[in-house]
């Protein structure tokens, strides 16, 4: 943990802690997902999605279980990238995400949902726990984990630069 993360946990708890600790993790439903004003968040979902995404993701090829743990694996690679919660029935994952310098934590929600009649689609969102603005980190940790996804599944890149 860095050294300065004691000292904003004093501010702001959930900096002192490690892991995916001290951040509230709440029910992740892609369907019902309303973003904030602020301009702290990131999501990344199929087109025609509401919310409209910032990113456009594919239909992916392979059904939704594999879908979900190649992206477990992507997250799992990350650095300071903790699992959450997981909810492989309603193949929902979520991740806290903690900034190198001062441990800043942010929230990544996934949901996988089937696209018959073989493949899948993927909502991924991330957002601040703290501040107004991020200087765009959910957009580049979204575009940084769909590359490596599609590199996973040996995909063409989908994700615009």
């Amino acid at each position: 943990m860095p050294r300065l993360a004691p000292l904003l946990g004093l501010l702001m708890p959930a900096c002192g802690e490690t892991g995916a600790r001290g951040v509230a993790v709440t029910s992740f439903d892609a369907a019902r997902l309303a973003r904030p004003a602020r301009p702290n968040t990131a999501l990344a979902a199929p087109a025609g999605f509401s919310p409209p995404p910032d990113l456009v993701t594919p239909t992916y090829p392979v059904p939704s279980e594999r879908l979900l743990a190649v992206l477990r694996g992507v997250a799992d690679a990350r650095p300071r990238t903790f699992l959450a919660a997981e909810d492989r029935a309603r193949l929902q994952a979520q991740w806290v995400a903690r900034s190198r310098l001062l441990n800043f934590p942010d929230l990544v929600s996934a949901q996988v949902l089937a696209a018959p009649p073989e493949g899948s689609r993927l909502v991924l969102y991330s957002r601040s726990v703290y501040g107004y603005s991020d200087f765009g980190a959910n957009r580049g940790r979204l575009r940084t984990w769909l590359a490596a996804l599609d590199a996973a599944l040996e995909l063409p890149r989908n994700v615009p630069a």
